[in-house]
């Protein structure tokens, strides 16, 4: 099998690309999974022209030259959800992932996170990543720290909840690479 030509990048067992319009029921449905949105503050998309109107409006590639990818498996270009960067309001960058329940537990989220941390510190020379989860979010915080991200702080953030912040310096990933 040949990857398509919008890859952005690829890593063992994925491959991801840009958001678009033709994953709007798979995206919708994704955001339609009470548990898989559980711990994010976020609702749940109305209906499918809800998520294809996300989706074609969605700008962050061009404002900031990354954003967050959907994640495909190569084995048979099953889309599984989504991983990436994406500039919150403080100017962080937060590094965040949201998959098919189906898919969890397979290594999928921490590999495509290595990957975008990588992609991150190596091609877009960023200085800082942060992640955040809800202190009850458990498999996400696992997520998190194996990919070590350090814990910075812990504070309630109005849609999450109590919010455990980690972060990653391009020097100290640069450092845990040699």
């Amino acid at each position: 099998m040949s990857l398509p030509s919008n890859v952005i990048f690829k890593t063992e067992r994925l491959y991801l690309t840009e958001f678009s319009p033709d994953i709007a029921k798979e995206f919708y449905e994704l955001n339609s999974d009470k548990e898989v949105l559980r711990y994010t503050g976020d609702q749940a998309f109305a209906n499918i022209k809800s998520a294809i109107d996300f989706l074609q409006e969605y700008d962050s590639y061009e404002k900031h030259g990354f954003g967050r990818w959907s994640l495909y498996t190569k084995e048979n270009d099953t889309w599984i959800g989504w991983c990436g960067l994406r500039k919150n309001t403080l100017g962080h960058v937060d590094l965040g992932f949201r998959l098919h329940r189906r898919f969890w537990n397979n290594g999928y989220a921490t590999e495509a996170s290595n990957a975008c941390l990588k992609y991150a510190f190596e091609n877009l020379e960023l200085d800082l990543i942060i992640a955040r989860s809800n202190v009850n979010n458990q498999a996400s915080i696992k997520v998190i720290k194996k990919i070590s991200l350090l814990q910075w702080k812990t504070e309630i953030d109005p849609e999450m909840g109590e919010t455990i912040y980690f972060q990653i310096s391009r020097e100290m990933y640069m450092s845990n690479r040699i």
